[in-house]
């Protein structure tokens, strides 16, 4: 089974500091791989070091040059890949709402663009991920990402709080499909949730989310997979859990949307069980 990309330019690494839940770091060099629509159920910030990402983003088509910003709200559902012939450089930190709210204290935030053009603040968060990434006392790791959230604070807006009972129409549908990862869910079930007819949900759903209802399952089913590799389960089990036909899905499917097979994915965090 592979444990890395099918071309040898494409290379993506992750990392977890053992001290601080609801912290993921991610490097990545990019040139032929093309990742199929994923979500990270987490803040993405990033810095582009080299060449030029696309992506496509709430219906959208988006460049992303060297020295830009990705900056990804937790819901987001989005594509990625080398738009020139030149590799696509990137690092990313996926945070937690609680932990990002609890280290900037206060409301959760929400981007409005997900590429923002400021060079020295992607400079400077290029810096601070390198030395979240080289960090080996916990201190010197929780300053370098406080600094980091306070950096980029100011490309962010603070999340409204909604009243009582104004939750968007599709948040019971995305919990239901969180609840019921691992069985087969179909359209009239689906639109019965959100109280709406088969087709007219799925064109109110595609409108809002910019992505249809299996995609957006598949990017709950694989982001609940990646917990779960990174709390050390099996990934035959995790397969079975998530809904998917077996661990060969599972493989496939991962590397399209993380760019590592699930075996790498736990080397890389050293939570893979030997045989």
């Amino acid at each position: 089974m592979p444990t890395a990309f099918e071309h040898p330019e494409d290379q993506a690494q992750y990392r977890r500091p053992a001290h601080r839940a609801g912290v993921e770091l991610y490097h990545a060099h990019i040139l032929r791989h093309s990742f199929e629509p994923h979500t990270h159920e987490a803040y993405g910030l990033g810095a582009i070091t080299d060449g030029v990402g696309r992506f496509r983003w709430r219906g959208g088509e988006h460049l992303a040059p060297r020295a830009t910003l990705m900056l990804m709200n937790p819901e987001d559902i989005h594509t990625g890949e080398a738009a020139t012939a030149d590799a696509w450089g990137y690092r990313m930190v996926y945070l937690d709402e609680q932990l990002l709210s609890e280290l900037y204290g206060g409301p959760a935030w929400r981007f409005d663009a997900a590429v923002a053009h400021d060079a020295a603040a992607a400079t400077q968060a290029a810096a601070l991920i390198a030395a979240l990434w080289r960090a080996r006392e916990p201190l010197a790791f929780d300053s370098a990402l406080l600094e980091l959230v306070q950096g980029l604070s100011r490309h962010a807006h603070r999340a409204p709080v909604r009243p009582e009972g104004a939750a968007p129409r599709f948040a019971p549908v995305i919990e239901h499909m969180r609840a019921h990862l691992d069985e087969s869910l179909d359209t009239a079930r689906l639109a019965a949730v959100a109280g709406l007819s088969p087709f007219h949900f799925l064109r109110s759903f595609k409108a809002q989310h910019h992505a249809t209802p299996q995609q957006a399952l598949m990017a709950l089913r694989l982001n609940e997979a990646k917990r779960q590799l990174a709390a050390g389960h099996a990934p035959a089990q995790i397969a079975a859990a998530v809904g998917l036909t077996d661990q060969a899905h599972l493989t496939r499917s991962f590397a399209r949307r993380y760019g590592v097979t699930p075996a790498r994915y736990q080397q890389q965090l050293g939570t893979r069980r030997r045989a």
